[in-house]
This record gives structure tokens, C-alpha cells and sequence, in this order.
């Protein structure tokens, strides 16, 4: 698509489009309103007042929480915004001292870590925030309407705005923040440019999720429970604390049978996994509602930072650039941690913004996309690229959580890379690698059902 148009110096600040108004999109926006005198948020949707659920946002049903990184950024990006999500009834507390993480047959050792998550429902946590954009004096809202392609001036090689169904919408900059299904690799074709490479690594994950009644003794006032599929079983389950004195249960099975729906098939999965404490709280709480159940074939990375040309005064953020299995809770902190790279990437001396922002949000993918698909291919059903690396890498890291079960350091600095606040190596360090082998040489005997030999933390 090549379309005349004489638009706004590609280095003017005066208007930029956001294509999406999920988690990605309304982050992007706040980035947006510190830079440009105007921003507009293209949602397709009717957007719910409230924390509904809505039709854009399928996965909205499923358990969510955010990592300790990505409740830093918004934060930073909307000052006591912890304090009015938790003031509303998200639950916060300690990710390793008030969860309990459940690998390699036991718990990883409970002790404060100075990580602070949040638990909720998506629609509460995205209306929060949406709420906090759509005050801003800059902010316009155009929902209902649906970005059919982009505005491009060949002669100087820049994007100068959205074609929408009812007309076209100049531009300075415009962010595809449309997740998944992001239509940027066609539009960059229509334009002359390459499509980025993806890389795909196929995990056939299904997820089935149910709310139950939370009562103040499950698990002695603990905010939840992960516990991960395993290479034998390759089922996991995870509970989370969520606003409304609920719990949110989330069942997942790779390569195999979707887990059921119904209550009774629902208590009978969660009985099969290693873990007991996800069953012990589910099998007599009162449930509430329906399920819902969802597959998410592949997880998926398109390399935007590996192109030479690319459309001036236009950027991919979200889920767009990567996508990971759910289960370990990382892409809504992602999407925060690339609107600070945006945001620094803006504020950088003038050249090739997409360069300077693919290449750091490359880094901050870099991190999650490792844990994901290193930890998913320890399962021989995966499809994806393996390595001598990786094996040595699994092997390590399994070592590293038996040794975790008692040693607080090892789990600690483990909780520091899955939150995103250290890059993978950190865990190698000399100083730890000693402490695994340690650590599994003299490894006392756990339950190999519960682990349950460490006393329970109590959820503050």
C-alpha cells in the first residue's frame, strides 16, 4: 500500500496513533503523552466502563498476575497505582516468601525477596489503567474503529498514518500494539519492506480456568500456587489470589487432552498433578461461574531489531514482537518494561527511532523468551530449535530448583530472572554454580508429593 500524502515532518511531535488499546497499547499511550502534543488510542472494541471482559481480549479469563518488574514500571508510569489496585482488592505480597513455587518435587525455599507482585483479574487491572490514560488532557479514544492499513509516503519512506473504515488519520509516529494477530509484517510488504523473521516454537498448550469462594484459611493465607508441567506428566496448574475474595484456577496440559471443564473432571485433573496444594483448597470451595477454556498453540518471536530497512515513523510493542506460553505470567511486565524502552528510545539523540527501539526491546525479550522456550523444550514433544546450550542450560537449571528447595539464595536469584530483573547468566555466577553443586550433593529428602517440610509462609 503506497499512498501520497503530505503529511508532518517524520520528525515532528505534533500527533501519534496507537493501534490497540489493550495492557500494550495503553502503556504505549502513556509513553506517548510525555512526547506528543496530541495521542489517539485506535481500539476496534466497544471498551467496557468498568472491569468487564470484553471480546478483544479472549485470554482475559484466564489467571493473571504481574511480576514484580512490570508492577515497578507502572508504578513509575502511574504514581499509587499499586496502592489503588490493591485498595480495590488485588492482592499483593511477596513472590517467593507469600507464593509457593513448586519444582523438581518440592517448594523453592520461602523467604522474603524483596519482589512484590500483584494478583488480579485482567479486566480489573486493564480498566485501572485504562481509567488513568483516558484522564489524560492529550488523550483521544476512537473505539469502534478498525485500522485497515497504513497512510506511506514512498519518497521519504515514512508511515504518515492509519487508514481507518471511516476515513484516514495523519500522524507523526503510529504504534501497532494489536498483539498476536498484528498485521505489521503484511503492511510492511504492501510498503516494500521485508517481513521480519519469526521464530516459532510449538508447545500445544490447552488451559481451562475456573474461580472458586476464597476462604482466609486456604493455604494458611498464602496468595497462591504454581506449579509447572513437567517433562513426564506435562500437566500444571496455577492458583492465584485475585480481588473479590476469589481464587483463579488455571489447569494446562501440553501435547495431550484439554483439561476438562467440568467441575468434577476439574478436581479430578488438578488430583492428578505433583502438588496436592492446588487440590487440597479446590476439591470442597464453592466454585463460581462457568469455565473457560483456551489453546495457544506456539510461542512466537518476529525479529524487527534483524531488519535493515524499515517505514519511518512507525513501531511494533507488545505481543506483536513476542508471545510466550502463559504459564509463566511474563507478557503484560514485558509489554511495561518495552514502554520504558520506548519511552528512552524517544528521548534519544535523533537517528532511526525503530532501530534504537527494536534493538532495546530485543533486550528486554531476550530475558523471558529464554525462560519460556528453554523451559519448554525439555519436553521431547516440542518443536523448536534445540542445542547442546540448552540441554546443558535444562540440566543446570533443574539442579539449580533441588538445590533451591533449601538453599534461599538459589531461590531468590531464580525469582530475579523469571521476574525480569536479571538477564538468565546471573544464575551461572561462579558463587551459585558452587552452591547447586553443593546443593545437590547434600540435598535432604522432600516429599516428593508436597514438599511440604518447609513451614508454610502466611500471605501479608
Amino acid at each position: 500500500m503506497d499512498r501520497q500524502m503530505k503529511g508532518a515532518r517524520h520528525d515532528a511531535r505534533a500527533h501519534a496513533v496507537v493501534i490497540g488499546g489493550s495492557m500494550a497499547g495503553l502503556l504505549a499511550a502513556r509513553v506517548l503523552s510525555d512526547h506528543f502534543e496530541r495521542v489517539t488510542l485506535v481500539e476496534r472494541d466497544t471498551l467496557p466502563g468498568g472491569a468487564d471482559q470484553r471480546r478483544g481480549v479472549p485470554q482475559g479469563r484466564h489467571t493473571h498476575g504481574l511480576l514484580a518488574s512490570g508492577r515497578q514500571v507502572l508504578d513509575r508510569l502511574f504514581p499509587g497505582i499499586s496502592a489503588e489496585l490493591v485498595a480495590g482488592g488485588a492482592v499483593d505480597g511477596d513472590l517467593l516468601a507469600n507464593y509457593r513455587w513448586f519444582f523438581e518435587g518440592a517448594h523453592l525455599a520461602r523467604v522474603p525477596s524483596g519482589l512484590d507482585g500483584l494478583s488480579m483479574s485482567r479486566p480489573y487491572l486493564e480498566s485501572t489503567v485504562r481509567r488513568r490514560v483516558l484522564a489524560l488532557s492529550s488523550l483521544t479514544l476512537r473505539q469502534d474503529a478498525h485500522a485497515e492499513g497504513l497512510l506511506f509516503d514512498g519518497s521519504r519512506g515514512s508511515v504518515t498514518g492509519v487508514v481507518l473504515q471511516d476515513g484516514n488519520l495523519e500522524a507523526d509516529l503510529v504504534i501497532d500494539t494489536t498483539g498476536r494477530a498484528s498485521r505489521s509484517p503484511q503492511w510492511l510488504e504492501d510498503m516494500g519492506y521485508e517481513r521480519p523473521v519469526e521464530e516459532t516454537v510449538e508447545i500445544s498448550l490447552r488451559y481451562t480456568t475456573r474461580l472458586f469462594r476464597r476462604r482466609a484459611t486456604d493455604l494458611n493465607g498464602d496468595a497462591g500456587v504454581v506449579v509447572p508441567p513437567t517433562p513426564a506428566g506435562k500437566r500444571g496448574g496455577v492458583m492465584l489470589a485475585q480481588e473479590g475474595n476469589r481464587w483463579t484456577v488455571t489447569l494446562m496440559s501440553h501435547f495431550g487432552e484439554e483439561p476438562p471443564a467440568d467441575l468434577d473432571g476439574f478436581r479430578e485433573f488438578l488430583r492428578s498433578l505433583p502438588s496436592r496444594d492446588i487440590y487440597d483448597v479446590v476439591r470442597d470451595a464453592e466454585p463460581l461461574g462457568d469455565a473457560t477454556t483456551t489453546r495457544f498453540l506456539a510461542s512466537r518471536r518476529r525479529r524487527y531489531e534483524r531488519l535493515s530497512r524499515f517505514p519511518k515513523a512507525f513501531l511494533v510493542v507488545g505481543d506483536g514482537i513476542s508471545s510466550f506460553n502463559p504459564i509463566y505470567g511474563q507478557g503484560m511486565s514485558v509489554a511495561a518494561l518495552e514502554a520504558i524502552e520506548l519511552d528512552a528510545a524517544l528521548r534519544a539523540p535523533a537517528g532511526s527511532l525503530a532501530k534504537r527501539f527494536f534493538r532495546r526491546a530485543a533486550r528486554v525479550v531476550d530475558t523471558p523468551w529464554s525462560v519460556a522456550v528453554g523451559s519448554d523444550l525439555r519436553m521431547p514433544e516440542t518443536i523448536g530449535p534445540r542445542s547442546a546450550v540448552v540441554n546443558f542450560i535444562n540440566g543446570y537449571m533443574a539442579r539449580l530448583h533441588r538445590a533451591a528447595h533449601h538453599d534461599a539464595e538459589l531461590a531468590k536469584a531464580f525469582m530475579r530472572v523469571a521476574n525480569l530483573v536479571a538477564a538468565p547468566p546471573s544464575v551461572m555466577h561462579p558463587r551459585l554454580a558452587l552452591r547447586v553443586l553443593l546443593g545437590n550433593i547434600k540435598r535432604r529428602p522432600r516429599s516428593a508429593e508436597t514438599g511440604a517440610s518447609l513451614p508454610a509462609a502466611r500471605h501479608a
